[in-house]
């Protein structure tokens, strides 16, 4: 498998006030004085992308022209409350790629579709539908995040991840080629400080996509050294 550095993104998703960018600060600060091998991203809201500088509806090129590098697409929050279709996701992720943004593309599972067995199967088809074709030979990412694991502190087991990230592994490659094994694939779902070593070593954990842990730089910065 090709190494490549572990990417730990944090998602704010509808949280932050200008009072929080003190964090972002403190997160700063402690990556310039300890610099660290991971590749660190964070996603605020968008009413903070001006000064923060990707989530929401506003068009690719103006998050690009905001300074955005990335942008989270296909997270479940915006697959169930704003109705976005597999479809949708791919048809985003193409822009963002003409803007000259690098896309991080979401999937997973919710808890009927765990509980019936069906995790491997939903999110292959996640995969097989929400790639475009646009992104063979760009940077991207794909975060499996399963539903019901995400802000309730239930996480899957070591062995789950791993499952569903080689499967995420082979779908990448059945639809985009064997040049997508270098594209991190990250996990997401109540991943915290105390749970981010053993998360980020299982095979095919290419990094993290962390939501509640990600507003404080303390909690933030204690995945990030895990990587």
């Amino acid at each position: 498998m090709i190494k490549t550095a572990k990417l730990i993104a944090g998602n704010w998703k509808m949280n932050g006030l200008a009072a929080n960018l003190g964090e972002l600060e403190a997160l700063r600060v402690a990556l310039a004085e300890a610099p660290l091998a991971c590749r660190v991203a964070l996603c605020p809201p968008a009413t903070l992308i001006e000064r923060m500088a990707v989530t929401g509806d506003i068009s690719a090129a103006m998050l690009k022209d905001a300074g955005a590098t990335l942008v989270i697409l296909g997270h479940s929050e915006r697959r169930q409350g704003h109705g976005e279709t597999d479809a949708g996701v791919a048809s985003k992720a193409e822009a963002a790629l003409a803007a000259g943004l690098a896309p991080i593309i979401c999937v997973g599972e919710t808890p009927e579709q765990r509980e019936a067995g069906q995790a491997v199967e939903v999110v292959r088809s996640q995969i097989m539908a929400s790639l475009p074709l646009a992104l063979v030979g760009r940077a991207f990412a794909v975060a499996y995040e399963p539903v019901w694991a995400i802000g309730t502190g239930l996480t899957p087991t070591l062995e789950q991840i791993e499952e569903v990230h080689r499967a995420v592994r082979a779908a990448m490659i059945e639809r985009l080629g064997l040049g997508v094994a270098a594209s991190p694939i990250l996990y997401g779902g109540s991943v915290k400080p105390e749970n981010a070593r053993e998360i980020l070593a299982v095979a095919e954990v290419g990094g993290a996509l962390v939501g509640g842990a990600s507003l404080k730089a303390a909690d933030f910065l204690g995945i990030i050294r895990e990587a």
